[in-house]
């Protein structure tokens, strides 16, 4: 689940492996530029983890981190 923490939304996802964590980035990267919106992100072998804040908004979370958030999860 995602959690609001520190003016971000948080959320770690875990793979079996790095081959699936990746594919599951590219497909976010293609989400990420259908909503003009990017994530700040880190990669780790099998592990994901994601943080959404709108920066033109004063790096707080607004309604287009909640509407990737819910696209993401939709993978």
């Amino acid at each position: 689940m995602w959690k609001e923490e520190d003016n971000r939304l948080k959320r770690t996802f875990k793979f079996n492996d790095f081959q699936e964590a990746f594919a599951f980035m590219t497909r976010v990267a293609f989400l990420a530029e259908a909503h003009n919106h990017h994530p700040n992100w880190s990669n780790v072998y099998n592990t994901v983890n994601i943080e959404l804040t709108t920066h033109d908004a004063g790096n707080v979370v607004t309604d287009k981190d909640r509407k990737l958030a819910a696209a993401i999860d939709a993978i």
